[in-house]
C-alpha cells in the first residue's frame, strides 16, 4: 500500500469506528437520559427510533451526495455532524429538542457508510485488504467504543462524557477534511462492467427502473430478511443495558448497577468473535443457507433469554456469549448474501437499500421494545422477537431455495 492508500484507510478506519461508537453508545446513555429528561420507557424508545431511522433513511440520499460531491467532504461533514448532534444535547430542555438532537446525529451518521465504502473502492488499490481493515475498525468501535463510554460514565457525569465523545468526532472530521488524498487513484483497475453506474443515477426514471429490476430479483427476498434482521437487532440492543440492570440489581454484585453496562459491552466485544466466525462460514457454505440457520438460532436464543438470565450471573454470562456470537455472526453472512443477489453494476444502490432496511426500517425495533416493556412482560417481548427472527430465517431459506432450484 502506498501513502494515499494509508491516508484513506486512516480516515475511514477512524470514521467507521466512531460511527459505531456513537450508534451503540445510545443504549448505554438511554437509562441516564431517561432519568435526566424524565422520559418514560415508551418515549425514550420512540426518540431513539427517530435517531436510528434517520441513520438508515439517509443512506440512499447519502449515496447520491457522494456521487455528486465526492467522499472526503461527506466523511468530514458526517463526523462533524455527529459531534454536533451530541453537543446539542447540552441545551436540551424538552423532549422535542432531545429528539431533534438524535435526528441530527442520525442524519449525519447515515452519510458515512456510502461515503467511506465508495472512497475505499475508488481510492485504494488493494481494495479487498482495504475493506478488511475498514471492517476491523468498525468492529473495534462496536465493541470497545461503548465500553469506553461506560468507563467515562463511571468517572464523570453524562454531560462531560457526551462532550468528550463529540470533541473526538469533530477533531476527526477536521482531520478528514485536511488530509490530502486522491479519491480516484484505483479507478484505472475498475472493470468496464460498472460503467452503468459511473457518475451515479442520471435521472429519477433510471433510479426507479433500476430499483424495480433489483427488487424483482432475489434481492427482494434478501431485503425482507434485512428488514426483520434490523428490527430484531435494534429491538434487542436498545434496551439491553436496562434489562441487564433490572436483572442484576436483584443479585449480590459488588460493582452495583454499572455491571449491567459492562455486561452489554462484553456482549459487543464477543461480537467480534461472531463477525470472524460468520465471515469464515460464508466462505465455506452458501451464505443464504448459513443466514437462515443463524436466524433460526436467534429465534431459539430469544425464547431462552428469560430462562437463562434467571439463573443469575452464570446465566447472564451465557446470554452474553450466545447473543454476542449470533447477533454479530449473521452480519458477514448477510453482506455476502446481498453481494450474491445483486449485479455488480448496481452494487452501490443495493447496499444503499440494505442500509435503509437494516437501519431505517430496523429502527422500529427500538419503539417496539419500548412499547412491550411498558405495556407487557419481557417474556412477551422475546416471543415477538423470536417470531421476527423466524420470518428472517424463512426469507433466507427462500433465497437459498431460489438459487439452488
Amino acid at each position: 500500500m502506498d501513502g494515499n492508500d494509508r491516508r484513506i484507510l486512516t480516515v475511514t478506519a477512524i470514521g467507521h469506528a466512531l460511527v459505531h461508537t456513537f450508534e451503540l453508545s445510545i443504549p448505554v446513555f438511554l437509562p441516564v437520559w431517561m432519568e435526566a429528561f424524565d422520559l418514560s420507557v415508551v418515549m425514550a424508545g420512540a426518540v431513539a427510533s427517530l435517531g436510528y431511522a434517520a441513520f438508515g433513511i439517509g443512506a440512499l440520499p447519502g449515496g447520491v451526495l457522494v456521487d455528486r460531491y465526492g467522499s472526503k467532504p461527506l466523511i468530514a461533514g458526517s463526523l462533524v455532524g455527529m459531534g454536533s448532534g451530541f453537543l446539542a444535547l447540552l441545551v436540551v430542555h424538552d423532549v422535542a429538542v432531545f429528539a431533534l438532537a438524535l435526528v441530527l446525529w442520525g442524519m449525519a451518521a447515515s452519510v458515512y457508510h456510502p461515503a467511506g465504502l465508495a472512497l475505499i473502492s475508488t481510492g485504494v488499490k488493494e481494495r479487498g485488504r482495504g475493506f478488511a481493515y475498514h471492517g476491523i475498525a468498525g468492529n473495534v468501535g462496536t465493541a470497545l467504543g461503548p465500553l469506553a463510554i461506560v468507563v467515562l460514565l463511571g468517572m464523570r457525569d453524562w454531560l462531560t462524557t457526551v462532550v468528550a465523545l463529540a470533541v473526538v468526532a469533530v477533531a476527526a472530521g477536521i482531520l478528514a477534511a485536511s488530509v490530502s488524498i486522491d479519491e480516484d487513484r484505483a479507478l484505472g483497475t475498475e472493470s468496464s462492467s460498472t460503467a452503468a453506474t459511473d457518475g451515479g443515477m442520471q435521472s429519477f426514471s433510471q433510479f426507479l427502473t433500476t430499483s424495480r429490476r433489483l427488487f424483482v430479483s432475489g434481492f427482494g427476498l434478501v431485503f425482507v430478511a434485512v428488514m426483520f434482521e434490523g428490527i430484531y437487532y435494534r429491538g434487542i440492543l436498545t434496551f439491553l443495558p436496562g434489562i441487564f440492570e433490572s436483572t442484576l440489581s436483584t443479585m449480590s454484585i459488588p460493582t452495583g448497577n454499572s455491571s449491567s453496562r459492562y455486561a452489554y459491552s462484553a456482549l459487543l466485544l464477543v461480537g467480534t468473535i461472531g463477525q470472524y466466525l460468520g465471515g469464515r462460514l460464508s466462505d465455506r457454505i452458501d451464505p443464504a443457507r448459513g443466514l437462515a440457520g443463524v436466524f433460526a438460532a436467534l429465534a431459539v436464543a430469544a425464547l431462552l433469554f428469560e430462562p437463562l438470565v434467571s439463573l443469575g450471573v452464570t446465566g447472564v454470562t451465557v446470554t452474553v456469549l450466545l447473543f454476542g456470537i449470533l447477533l454479530f455472526g449473521e452480519q458477514p453472512l448477510m453482506q455476502a448474501t446481498v453481494a450474491e443477489e445483486s449485479p455488480p453494476d448496481v452494487r452501490g444502490l443495493t447496499y444503499g437499500y440494505t442500509y435503509l432496511g437494516a437501519f431505517g426500517v430496523g429502527a422500529l425495533g427500538a419503539g417496539l421494545t419500548g412499547a412491550f416493556l411498558s405495556a407487557s412482560s419481557r417474556t412477551a417481548l422475546f416471543i415477538v422477537l423470536a417470531a421476527i427472527a423466524v420470518v428472517a430465517a424463512i426469507a433466507g431459506l427462500c433465497v437459498y431455495w431460489r438459487r439452488t432450484a
